[in-house]
């Protein structure tokens, strides 16, 4: 444990990270070093394993805090609203999905390497943001279908969830891979964030 007060650890915590979010808008996690996040914060490299022992830590860290933005998107659909039709359901989650691209990017990692290197502590802590999106979601269901029952309900977020873990790598298409896709004849069409999340929601509501 790094000597210092808890807000100290706190905002350590909290810089390595926002360090870590702003490479990831340009790099992969793989090419991403501890050295490259040490140069956006005010520390020394070696500093960091006083907070976090592995890289796959920090990103998980990340995840954990994009998780907690989806629920507070998703608890403001469920607060404002006394009622909605499925469609306007589908609209709602649908935007709060293309609000939080980097969330989703994050879900396309390798989950298995990432939970795998991370220590049981850091690891909870983003179950429980996991497990809270899930029961926010299944909480918004219940508010404004209150004619479906429990069964569907867990049909539906058991469905929904890990289409949303697939939903990056249609989007985030880059132009190798776009010539690739046309010299393999796959017939591709490109879908948006919201279009893709709409129109599963939409069916899986119906």
């Amino acid at each position: 444990m790094p000597k210092g007060s808890a807000e100290l650890v706190a905002s350590r915590k909290d810089e390595i990270v926002k360090a870590v979010e702003t490479l990831y808008q340009t790099m992969n996690f793989k090419d991403i070093t501890l050295k490259e996040i040490a140069d956006l914060t005010t520390f020394k490299r070696t500093s960091i394993y006083n907070y976090f022992q592995t890289k796959e830590e920090i990103f998980l860290t990340l995840h954990k805090i994009e998780y907690e933005r989806w629920i507070e998107d998703l608890e403001n659909i469920i607060n404002s609203n006394e009622s909605m039709t499925k469609d306007e359901i589908a609209k709602n989650i649908a935007n709060t999905l293309e609000k939080r691209e980097q969330l989703l990017k994050l879900m396309s990692m390798n989950h298995f390497e990432m939970e795998a290197n991370s220590r049981l502590k850091i690891l909870t802590e983003f179950k429980v943001a996991y497990g809270k999106s899930i029961k926010t979601v299944k909480n918004l269901i219940e508010k404004f279908c209150p004619d479906i029952k429990e069964s569907e309900i867990n049909n539906f977020i058991y469905a929904l969830f890990p289409f949303i873990y697939g939903i990056y790598p249609y989007v985030a298409v880059d132009e190798k891979q776009k010539e690739a896709m046309k010299i393999a004849d796959t017939g591709f069409i490109y879908h948006s964030i919201y279009e893709l999340a709409y129109n599963a929601i939409r069916k899986l509501l119906s």
